[in-house]
């Protein structure tokens, strides 16, 4: 009996791989568990685009980076276009600047924001709630790679103008666009970041001839010193021998310094004295 028993099972565990091939061949189409790209591709597959108007009567685009409509505007540029690009490094929680973005799109330049969260393992390295931080500290490394594999893919895009790319980080971006070391930006924004800290978040590393502009509240509740150690501060030390930099410290106590319009307004004409 239990010879019979062991045969019977024996048989099943022998046909269950032939009957799983047998069912996913039925089907039309199989569908993929996982998505097959590369993890750091889905930041890029993912980013959110802001596309100015190219023709009378359009507004700004924010879309998908893939959708159909950012792709049918695109492709309306006569061949010669040469576009000047933001890139954009969002914060600890995620994208969430649109209307900052259509801001920057009604002055003419083209923004991309890689979605750092579209990776499959991407830890919070804050806690919003608390507004504290650190606690994941490869993630910078993450968003280094980010902002490394964003500018290949740019260089790929025939209407970029390549001159005149752009980097904007906020908070957790912000510490990526001070660390960057590449050559590749016209001029940087660090902003809701001190640019202090632990020698890994510590200082600036772009070219020296390279227009920065920080900008910071001096009473950020993100860097007081009961929730971080020696992170109070701004960029200001770190400004000096840097062609046309400057570092802005607001007073207050608010994290975002996107949603006042004078502060807009200074981003707006450094980026544009810094592309002329």
């Amino acid at each position: 009996m239990n010879n019979k028993k062991n045969s019977g099972k024996s048989l099943l565990n022998f046909l269950t791989p032939f009957l799983v091939l047998a069912l996913l061949s039925s089907c039309k189409a199989p569908i993929p568990i996982i998505d097959p790209r590369p993890d750091i591709e889905l930041t890029w597959a993912e980013a959110e685009v802001a596309l100015p108007p190219f023709r009378s009567g359009e507004d700004v685009l924010l879309a998908n980076l893939e959708d159909k409509a950012v792709k049918d505007r695109l492709a309306s540029l006569p061949r010669q276009a040469a576009l000047p690009v933001i890139l954009y490094a969002h914060g600890c929680t995620g994208i969430g600047s649109g209307p900052f973005f259509k801001i920057l799109a009604r002055a003419g330049y083209v923004v991309i924001a890689p979605d750092s969260m579209a990776r499959r393992y991407r830890p919070l390295q804050c806690d919003p709630k608390t507004q504290t931080g650190g606690y994941n500290r490869f993630v910078y490394d993450f968003r280094l790679t980010e902002i490394s594999f964003a500018l290949d893919r740019l260089k790929r895009l025939s209407w970029v103008d390549q001159h005149k790319v752009f980097l904007i980080g906020v908070s957790e971006g912000g510490v990526a666009a001070a660390l960057y070391r590449g050559d590749e930006f016209r001029a940087r924004v660090i902003a809701q970041w001190t640019c202090t800290g632990a020698p890994l978040v510590e200082g600036i590393f772009a070219p020296l001839d390279e227009p920065v502009l920080s900008i910071v509240r001096d009473a950020d509740p993100w860097y007081d010193k009961s929730r971080t150690r020696n992170q109070r501060g701004d960029c200001g030390a770190f400004m000096r021998g840097r062609t046309n930099s400057r570092s802005i410290v607001l007073k207050g106590g608010d994290h975002n310094i996107l949603g006042e319009r004078e502060n807009v307004r200074t981003i707006l004409k450094f980026l544009e004295e810094a592309g002329s």
